[in-house]
């Protein structure tokens, strides 16, 4: 009995895959997803709570979203923002049909992961430009 369990096929798990810039894309495309579903809609509700409680509760917000720890989330809703707008358009084309040869598909994970570095960057530079 034991002999027939060695000549059954493994079944694909991730101890058998290679991993690579694509799978992480995908992965983390649904993790950025969450974080902008969460933590993106509750600042945006404290945001308009605080504009709706008059100027004390809004300089209050300002005063939490100017902190360096207001900056940190800010900028990484930023950047979740711009992974996830990407790695969307990435599906996009996947799902017209295109960009499914290995190399393009891994040329293309990287394209995003590297966009949405730059992407931040550049809003934030201009934020930060415009602010001074």
């Amino acid at each position: 009995m034991a002999r027939a369990r060695e000549r059954r096929p493994v079944a694909p798990h991730l101890t058998i895959w290679k991993w690579g810039p694509h799978m992480a894309v995908s992965i983390i495309n649904r993790v950025t997803g969450g974080a902008l579903a969460t933590v993106g809609i509750a600042v945006l509700a404290w945001w308009l709570i605080s504009i709706a409680g008059g100027q004390e509760r809004y300089a209050a917000f300002a005063g939490h979203a100017g902190a360096w720890y207001g900056q940190v989330v800010l900028i990484g809703l930023s950047w979740a923002y711009a992974f996830h707008f990407l790695a969307g358009l990435r599906h996009f084309v996947m799902d017209a049909g295109a960009g499914f040869e290995l190399n393009t598909n891994k040329t293309w994970a990287w394209a995003v992961i590297a966009g949405s570095f730059v992407l931040t960057a550049l809003v934030w530079l201009v934020l930060y430009w415009k602010a001074i």
